[in-house]
């Protein structure tokens, strides 16, 4: 694969309810564990586990509020994300160029 993907933080964030929780947390500013699983089909336990799975790669800093904890994205983190899916992508975006140049080679010796 690519070199410089963090395979950490792309297994964290490849979960669909995770990316959700991210956008959240980047529409609201933040949230805490409650605060999201009223806006989410999971209960708040479930919440905190994908939280945490979202902290130990560093994509949300946790700081207490109350008797919660708040969470924020990082926004270095996704930055790094960003960038590395871009670098995915454009490696990719490579690849198929190669492909199709390979498929429209067999096509054209075929129609000769």
């Amino acid at each position: 694969m690519t070199s410089g993907i963090d395979d950490d933080l792309w297994s964290a964030i490849g979960d669909p309810m995770r990316r959700r929780m991210v956008d959240l947390l980047l529409a609201s500013g933040g949230g805490t564990a409650t605060s999201l699983s009223d806006q989410l089909p999971v209960t708040r336990q479930a919440v905190a586990k994908h939280l945490g799975v979202l902290d130990r790669v560093g994509l949300v800093h946790v700081t207490p509020a109350g008797r919660e904890m708040r969470y924020q994205v990082d926004d270095e983190q996704l930055a790094r994300a960003v960038a590395q899916l871009s670098s995915v992508g454009a490696t990719w975006d490579a690849r198929l160029r190669r492909i199709k140049l390979i498929a429209e080679a067999v096509q054209r010796s075929k129609e000769k």
